[in-house]
């Protein structure tokens, strides 16, 4: 029988340097839901690799003494070993430099060159190098990168541009009529709303000031700009060429799913899509935006000195925890948190004791009461109709969420699965049945049934943590692995012997486990804070935060949520301005209509709980538990604090 093909991807990582556990989450969670689709029997292509070319790298390989191409072998090395410490199951690792990618985007670019698509002019505005992105005069903020918020320069060059204009209609008729094309559906309501339908501008593909690219063919003063060289990977690895086609590609273009940070949804769902428009090939089924992994709060910055790496975490908790920590921690719609108290938390709760002592204590049972093999299932009594319906539900329901892309909530359901489990324990006490002779056949049927159940939990969680899977299946001394078998309960042949029991995840101690962290920080960056935490800024750092004096005309609950008030503030400018605020545990509307606080002005529009929150006021964590909003009562509304 033909396995219907799945082609999914990564973005794929720049080599500027080592990835953080944040760029880390993506391979991971792309490895999840590969592993999963080939357990349901899909033809499964896996791409993941690394975008080799650009400014940014000439530069840094100059500042190292180094030609970029050792600088990039150097990166990519460290990438693809990241991919593999993590256990993942890519099929291909395509870099950017590989010979045969380079030739396929030099014909690419000459075929959209001689259709008309490409043409030549001359770019002049604003260049942020560490996006590697172009901006008008009133796309930059105040002279900031309005996507990250660093400086810009300003550029004039001669550039080849790729007419993204002349597909714009086409492109938002495309989305229209494919809902599921953007997903979630926030992220598609942005590219509308905010890039596509205000007007598509035609994208700069070339660049004259640096040499590190793929040169232009016909133009050897230009090399191609990182958009059609790097978008172009997910059809080049497939062994794409304008003028021929492989069976790879045939066979799994289009793509099932790109898997890409909240941060290049625009350029996959913009760039990319017209780039495949104008050659004349079918578009990804999805691209799946997902969101970020902070530490803490704050997004990870080798500048704010809150930077952890994949290899770090592995060497502290290992690898199937730190990619259960990643998978089970990540919301689906919105960002992550990292912090190394949750790590330890879970890994207590969900591992060791949740998972491992339902494993341990059971097998340890079957062992100390039949020598390892259970005579027979045949006593059915209270509690196991209950169990069983539970693992069998379980499959559906891990299936539906890894359909629409909620892992976190795909992991929760199979814990839930052995917290049921347990709970079937508490309830049967095979401990009490065991002293009963006549209770044997019962006692019997009790374990068959958690010995079962955990071969259910033992499969489902094979995408998550496949070295787990394969511990426990080998304590049960079972190869009955099949997804199929999964559809009822009882695949378990009676008589079936187990092996010994072992555990599997040992208990953390926090209070030791925090100090060897602390070491291991203070060793690895000794300039650094012990543990990754807010870095020391410069003065022109604090310039950048607008604090203004704002009055509080208006004070509401929102409704959807508990923890927020709703301010409608006096700014000086005249317009009222709205702030959604986390006080509601501390104060009363009442309490603060007319007060005068500190607000910062110039943070990103953020929306919460359906509020557009335009800004944030300040408050002190003053005690455990008890907030203290900062009041400047008779400070005029707009005042400039500084």
């Amino acid at each position: 029988m033909c396995k219907k093909p799945y082609y999914i991807t990564t973005a794929i990582a720049y080599t500027s340097g080592k990835p953080h556990i944040g760029n880390s989450y993506e391979i991971v969670l792309t490895d999840a839901i590969a592993r999963f689709r080939r357990m349901q029997g899909y033809d499964v292509f896996f791409l993941t690799g690394t975008d080799e070319h650009g400014q940014k790298i000439e530069d840094k390989a100059r500042d190292a003494g180094i030609t970029p191409k050792e600088f990039v072998d150097g990166v990519a090395s460290q990438i693809k070993g990241i991919c593999d410490l993590l256990n993942t199951t890519y099929d291909k690792f395509i870099r950017t430099t590989d010979d045969y990618h380079e030739e396929a985007v030099q014909k690419i670019f000459q075929k959209l060159y001689d259709q008309g698509d490409i043409y030549k002019s001359e770019y002049e505005g604003f260049y942020c190098k560490p996006c590697e992105s172009f901006w008008t005069e009133t796309q930059a903020v105040d002279g900031k990168c309005p996507d990250c918020g660093r400086d810009v320069e300003k550029a004039r060059e001669e550039a080849y541009f790729l007419k993204l204009s002349k597909y714009q209609k086409q492109l938002e008729e495309y989305i229209e009529n494919n809902p599921d094309f953007i997903y979630p559906e926030s992220r598609k309501k942005e590219m509308l709303n905010n890039f596509i339908k205000p007007g598509i501008q035609d994208l700069c593909v070339s660049r004259t000031s640096f040499k590190w690219g793929v040169p232009v063919p016909f133009d050897s003063k230009h090399v191609i700009y990182v958009w059609i060289d790097a978008l172009s990977n997910y059809i080049t690895a497939l062994g794409y060429q304008p003028d021929k086609q492989s069976e790879l590609y045939e066979k799994y273009w289009p793509a099932n799913v790109h898997i890409v940070g909240k941060d290049i949804v625009r350029f996959h769902t913009i760039y990319w899509p017209i780039m495949l428009m104008a050659l004349g090939q079918p578009l990804p089924q999805k691209v799946y935006g997902h969101p970020w992994l902070l530490v803490g709060a704050d997004k990870m910055s080798k500048s704010r000195g809150n930077v952890i790496y994949a290899d770090q975490l592995v060497e502290l908790f290992g690898v199937d925890a730190v990619r259960y920590y990643l998978l089970a921690e990540m919301p689906h719609a919105s960002d992550g948190s990292l912090t190394f108290e949750n790590v330890i938390e879970r890994y207590n709760t969900d591992l060791a004791n949740t998972i491992g002592n339902l494993v341990n204590r059971t097998i340890a049972m079957v062992n100390k009461y039949f020598g390892g093999t259970i005579p027979c299932n045949t006593c059915s009594g209270d509690f196991d109709d209950e169990l069983k319906a539970t693992a069998v539900n379980t499959v559906p329901a891990v299936t539906k969420y890894f359909d629409e892309f909620r892992i976190a909530d795909a992991v929760s359901e199979v814990i839930a699965l052995a917290r049921r489990s347990n709970k079937y324990i508490d309830e049967t006490m095979p401990w009490a049945l065991a002293k009963d002779e006549a209770q044997k056949d019962r006692l019997s049927t009790v374990l068959y049934n958690l010995i079962e159940s955990i071969r259910f939990i033992a499969l489902l969680l094979k995408p998550f943590m496949p070295e787990t899977t394969d511990k426990i299946m080998a304590q049960l001394n079972c190869d009955i692995s099949d997804f199929s078998t999964l559809s009822s309960f009882g695949a378990l042949p009676e008589g079936h012997t187990v092996s010994t029991a072992s555990p599997l995840f040992e208990r953390i101690d926090t209070v030791k486990m925090m100090e060897r962290i602390e070491e291991m920080y203070k060793q690895e960056e000794p300039e650094q804070p012990k543990i990754p935490g807010l870095a020391p800024i410069g003065i022109e750092d604090f310039a950048k935060v607008e604090l203004t004096a704002v009055k509080i005309v208006d004070c509401t609950p929102v409704k959807r949520a508990k923890k927020l008030l709703c301010l409608t503030v006096d700014d000086g400018s005249g317009t009222p301005r709205t702030i959604a605020s986390g006080i509601a545990k501390w104060y009363k509307p009442e309490e603060l209509i007319g007060r005068t606080v500190i607000c910062v002005t110039n943070l990103k529009p953020a929306v919460l709980c359906g509020v557009e929150s335009n800004g944030m006021i300040l408050a002190a964590d003053c005690a455990e538990d008890d907030v203290k909003v900062l009041f400047i009562d008779g400070v005029p509304a707009g005042s400039k604090i500084r």
